[in-house]
């Protein structure tokens, strides 16, 4: 997915040079600078996450915003009728986020509620204009809390010892982690993406009788890779 993302912000920026060469010879005279012109910062981004990533939610609604805020500037769409129909709109994606994540939020506020009973605390990981690496080979892992500021995180369960169902909290602003995940797990995402995703590339069919690991992610301009 990450390939395809590159491809596609490649060939957004190819375009835009071409035509920004093309004027400067003055062969076309092609305004990029049009009116509403800033809507693209959020058209653009959202419509390679919606074509990139697996969690296509917030891509999507980000895309629909970014095409009204553009029919606005045009004229197309009346701003004021925009501003009357903020507020249901909010309330319904709000309404439906809840109604399929609500399952999924249980387990992880059940899950974070039995670690601090059993006094476990989720291991930290901050990485802030840096990279940091975290392998647990033939250790016994209890969670984590991965932070990727402007840097990156790398956490290496493959060789874990995971016998009952775990929690891992994310956060990416302008950095990226990477989960290489054991195959003998469950993988569950609940996901707050802001022009970034968390991507689950596992491919694994949900059993039963695995434990599970539940990443609850929250990305500002970031992503998540579960492996």
């Amino acid at each position: 997915m990450r390939k395809i993302g590159n491809t596609l912000w490649g060939i957004v920026l190819v375009i835009i040079g071409v035509i920004l060469t093309l004027n400067a010879l003055e062969i076309t005279n092609i305004n990029i600078f049009f009116n509403g012109w800033w809507t693209l910062l959020i058209i653009i981004p959202s419509t390679i996450e919606l074509i990139a990533r697996e969690n296509k939610f917030w891509s999507a609604v980000w895309l629909i915003i970014g095409i009204v805020l553009l029919l606005a500037c045009r004229n197309i769409l009346d701003f004021n009728l925009i501003w009357k129909l903020t507020i249901p709109v909010i309330l319904i994606l709000i309404g439906i986020n809840l109604i399929f994540k609500d399952k999924i939020d249980r387990k992880m506020e059940k899950k974070n509620k039995e670690l601090k009973e059993k006094g476990q605390h989720l291991e930290e990981y901050c990485a802030t204009f840096g990279e940091v690496k975290g392998d647990f080979h033939e250790q016994e892992f209890n969670g984590a809390n991965l932070n990727a500021v402007f840097g990156s995180v790398d956490l290496d369960l493959r060789k874990a010892i995971i016998n009952e169902d775990k929690l891992i909290k994310t956060c990416a602003v302008f950095g990226g982690i990477e989960i290489l995940a054991p195959e003998n797990v469950n993988i569950k995402v609940k996901s707050i993406p802001i022009f970034g995703a968390t991507s689950n590339k596992t491919g694994r069919k949900y059993d039963e009788k695995l434990p599970t690991i539940y990443v609850d992610s929250f990305c500002m301009f970031g992503g998540v890779d579960i492996k």
